[in-house]
C-alpha cells in the first residue's frame, strides 16, 4: 500500500519513491524538513482555537489528523484536517510554504479526497490548501480529470516500485539542493 505523501513526492521527484521503496536507506532530515515539521506541530496546537473563517467557511466540524485507508485504491494517508458540513466533507491540507501550491500539492489533496470518498461513502467536490505563513487558502475543485490523474499516478508508482529501476533525475535541479536523498543520486 502506498501513501498519499508518495503521490506528492512522485510528482516532485520520482527518485524519492525509488529510494523509499527500492533502496530503503536512512536519510538525513534536512533543515527545511525539520523546520517544516516544527512549524506544522506548532500549528497543530493552535488550530483547534481558530475559526473556520480562515478557510472561507462559516460553519462545520473540524477533525484533525484523520487516518484514511482504501484497500480498493491501495492507498492510505493521514489528513491534516477534515471539515464536515452537514454530510459534506472538505479535506484541508496545511502547508508551511510561502509559494502558491504546486501541482504535486493538488494531486496530494485530490488523493485525500478519493480516500474520504471511499471511507465516508460520499462525493467530495472541493478541497482546500492552506498556506500557514501566508494565512492564505486556495480552493481546489476536484474534477473527474483530477481523480483520473491521481489513479494513474498510483498505478505509475506501483510500476516504478515493481521495476526497481532508477528514474531519470528531475529537470529542475534546484529542487535537489535541499533533498534528503541528494547524496545518493550521484548524477545531479
Amino acid at each position: 500500500m502506498i501513501t498519499v505523501t508518495d503521490i506528492k513526492q512522485y510528482m516532485y521527484c520520482k527518485r524519492i519513491i525509488y529510494f523509499t521503496y527500492c533502496m530503503p536507506i536512512i536519510r538525513k532530515k534536512t533543515y527545511k524538513m525539520k523546520y517544516g515539521k516544527r512549524e506544522h506541530d506548532r500549528n497543530d496546537k493552535l488550530e483547534p482555537r481558530r475559526t473556520l473563517k480562515r478557510y472561507g467557511l462559516e460553519s462545520g466540524e473540524k477533525k484533525y489528523s484523520v487516518e484514511l485507508i482504501s484497500n480498493r485504491l491501495g492507498l492510505r494517508g493521514k489528513m491534516d484536517l477534515l471539515i464536515e458540513q452537514e454530510k459534506k466533507y472538505i479535506p484541508v491540507e496545511l502547508k508551511y510554504s510561502t509559494r502558491d501550491p504546486g501541482l504535486h500539492h493538488k494531486y496530494q489533496l485530490a488523493a485525500y479526497c478519493l480516500l474520504v470518498e471511499d471511507q465516508y461513502n460520499t462525493r467530495v467536490r472541493k478541497g482546500l490548501i492552506h498556506l500557514i505563513p501566508r494565512k492564505d487558502t486556495f480552493e481546489v475543485e476536484i474534477t473527474a480529470n483530477l481523480r483520473r490523474k491521481v489513479k494513474d499516478i498510483i498505478k505509475e508508482i506501483r510500476e516504478l516500485i515493481d521495476s526497481e529501476e532508477l528514474p531519470p533525475p528531475v529537470k529542475e535541479q534546484g529542487k535537489c539542493k535541499d533533498c534528503e536523498y541528494y547524496n545518493f543520486c550521484g548524477d545531479v
